[in-house]
């Protein structure tokens, strides 16, 4: 605990040093105000480590746990990318068909990756329940994307911390293995924004736990997740079935099927990690 106020102090002794030159009211009245925005941007829990410890005393939030759901979620984001550029190809401009085509390649790479020794993740099943009406416009799959991305963010961001807390070589490599995956799904996530007419680069840092502050999204106003299954919860609320039907109407799609036909773009580049 004594930590945590060290750290919230540090910041604000630094803000008062930074305006020496104004009077102690108005330094009083700056301090002040970066307590409050932290608060209301959900960054106060950053700033103290309630963030890092709730994800340290999450039970759930162990190595294979992680490995096992983001191999799972690069099934269901390999499926509804190839899938959704097959469907919506004569309804998505160029630009955008050929976005998702990457997405899709990208997906189906970090499932590999994901899965290979080098990581030994097992995804819970192959198969996905993914609601019809996510290929029922252009603006269904864009704005699943969007949300799906967020969590894929989440959850890598939570991967980051557990594996770089364990201070080891190999906990370092797959804490860079998330990391490096996780601002591809930032891209992924901004590219769909865009695509929906809205500022793409909308985020000064990538979204952890705080509050979504997109508009116009299923999940505008929930807050983001401390603990990895919760990633599973968010993406059944929005209909998908993980080896069972969703919750709305859907199809079923096995992985090794639709990743045989995931296109391959001759411009996707840095195809491994690090």
């Amino acid at each position: 605990m004594a930590q945590n106020i060290d750290v919230t102090n540090h910041l604000y002794e630094t803000i008062d040093a930074q305006h020496q030159d104004q009077s102690a009211a108005t330094r009083r009245g700056l301090v002040k105000g970066t307590a409050v925005a932290l608060g209301s941007l959900g960054l106060m829990g950053l700033a103290t480590g309630q963030a890092d410890a709730a994800v340290k005393t999450a039970d759930a939030n162990k190595v294979e746990t992680i490995a096992a759901v983001a191999a799972t979620a690069e099934i269901l984001a390999t499926i509804v990318n190839t899938v959704g550029a097959e469907k919506l190809k004569d309804r998505l401009d160029p630009v955008t068909l050929r976005n998702v085509q990457a997405a899709a390649q990208q997906e189906k790479n970090h499932y590999e990756v994901l899965t290979s020794a080098a990581v030994g993740g097992k995804a819970v099943t192959d198969t996905i329940y993914v609601p019809d009406e996510v290929f029922a416009s252009p603006e269904n799959l864009l704005k699943t994307l969007v949300v799906g991305d967020q969590v894929f963010i989440n959850a890598y961001l939570i991967g980051v911390t557990v594996f770089a807390r364990q201070g080891t070589l190999a906990g370092s490599r797959l804490a860079r293995y998330a990391s490096e995956i996780m601002g591809v799904e930032a891209v992924h996530r901004a590219l769909a924004l865009q695509s929906l007419g809205v500022l793409g680069n909308d985020r000064a840092y990538s979204k952890f736990a705080q509050r979504e502050q997109t508009p116009g999204l299923p999940t505008t106003g929930a807050p983001g997740f401390y603990v990895i299954s919760d990633a599973v919860g968010v993406l059944e609320s929005a209909g998908f079935g993980f080896g069972k039907p969703g919750s709305k109407p859907g199809t079923a799609y096995k992985y090794a099927e639709v990743a045989a036909r995931t296109p391959t773009l001759p411009g996707v580049n840095t195809i491994s990690p690090s």
